[in-house]
């Protein structure tokens, strides 16, 4: 049987840990509006599959250098983290009394996957964009949400006291 050469622990540099390091630190910032409101998925889900998510991209890069490009399909790690996230997903995703919940956190643990794969390619300027958009998704327009929520119960009270 012929395996790829070991990867070294002296081997690990800077790059490495700031691929591994932003993903984690990330996840868990994208987990902490989960968090916050009190869902299933918050902090500790966020960073690992942030984390796991850089750290199966980082693997599949140096796989697809060690073993050569013609041997190695390395877009199969975005196929595995889809069904993944897919299964941990649909076990999130619950309909009670009419209401689907916990489909924005199912979503936004698609995207910590998203980003975590980006860390591990060293794709900066998509980590960047992708936080910065989650972060407004998920805070202002969460805000934007209640407060949209808060003001249609007022009309429907009113119009219906009289």
């Amino acid at each position: 049987m012929e395996l790829n050469a070991p990867t070294l622990v002296h081997w690990i540099d800077p790059d490495l840990l700031s691929r591994l390091g932003i993903a984690a630190v990330l996840g868990l910032l994208l987990g902490l509006d989960r968090e916050i409101r009190g869902h299933e998925a918050g902090l500790r889900t966020h960073g690992l599959i942030c984390f796991s998510a850089a750290a199966m991209t980082v693997s599949a890069i140096a796989l697809y250098n060690q073993i050569g490009g013609d041997r190695s399909d390395v877009l199969r790690l975005y196929e595995a983290t889809g069904a993944f996230i897919g299964i941990i997903g649909a076990g999130l995703i619950v309909f009670s009394k009419g209401e689907v919940k916990n489909l924005t956190t199912a979503a936004h643990l698609w995207l910590a996957a998203m980003i975590g794969i980006a860390c591990g390619a060293g794709q900066w300027p998509l980590v960047l964009i992708g936080c910065v958009i989650s972060v407004v998704m998920l805070s202002l327009l969460g805000f934007v949400e209640a407060n949209w929520k808060r003001a249609r119960g007022r009309s429907g009270e009113s119009a219906g006291g009289e």
